[in-house]
């Protein structure tokens, strides 16, 4: 009879990496990606490379190889703050913390592609467009706006990313791009009441480009005010 001890086997603990990734944490890798970019760590080819397998990532454990051997990787960074920008003025009302989700409402990705929205259609707060070697296309001009503010986050990697507003509401933006081109045609509204839309954007090779539609308006923009504020109201009392 075997009486000599044996330490006990304790179960291997699970691996949080196999939970599905979130739109938030692809976010933030690929903010990790473009801060190497910035910085000189990746090519260009390796930039794009990564990010297009960034966003056509499942889980945890498929995004940490892509930022693997980069020092963001391992050490934590405060959030950053995309909608405090140099081209709105101190009381333009721009988003406070906590007034727009992190995870966004609808994503548009086009990968060797082209993806369109357009028409009468509700737009959320928060709107999220990839364009790596491919096209996307953002028509707000017929949209229903519920909200007072919206951001539109998006990216392009050797592709293009179109975004056209009303010339009735207000747009801002803030973003940057690496041989490439981000351009916001800044429009203020005269009804201080009027929606807002805010575009955050960052390009690679790539276009990136908001402005007014000539002649679009939304006709019944104090019915839209009156509507969305009564909703907010009883949503909250």
């Amino acid at each position: 009879m075997d009486l000599e001890k044996r330490p006990q086997q304790s179960a291997p603990a699970a691996e949080p990496t196999g939970l599905r990734a979130s739109d938030a944490d692809r976010d933030r890798t690929a903010d990790i990606l473009r801060e190497a970019l910035a910085e000189g760590r990746l090519t260009t080819e390796e930039h794009a490379d990564r990010i297009e397998g960034v966003y056509g990532a499942k889980t945890l454990a498929e995004l940490e190889p892509y930022v693997r051997d980069l020092p963001g990787e391992h050490q934590s960074r405060p959030a950053p703050a995309p909608y405090a920008t140099a081209h709105a003025p101190a009381h333009s009302g721009a988003p406070l913390p906590g007034t727009i989700p992190a995870d966004p409402d609808e994503n548009l990705v086009a990968v060797l592609s082209s993806t369109t929205r357009k028409g009468r259609w509700r737009v959320g707060r928060r709107t999220h467009a990839y364009a790596v070697f491919g096209s996307v296309e953002i028509d707000l001009t017929e949209a229903v706006f519920e909200y007072p503010q919206i951001v539109i986050r998006a990216w392009s990697v050797f592709g293009n990313v179109e975004v056209r507003v009303p010339e009735n509401i207000t747009l801002r933006g803030t973003g940057s791009g690496v041989c490439g081109n981000f351009e916001v045609d800044t429009l203020e509204a005269e009804d201080p009441q009027a929606p807002v839309v805010f575009i955050d954007g960052y390009s690679v090779f790539g276009n990136i480009e908001a402005k007014p539609k000539r002649g679009k308006l939304i006709a019944d923009l104090h019915k839209y005010i009156g509507r969305s504020t009564a909703r907010h109201l009883r949503k909250h009392l």
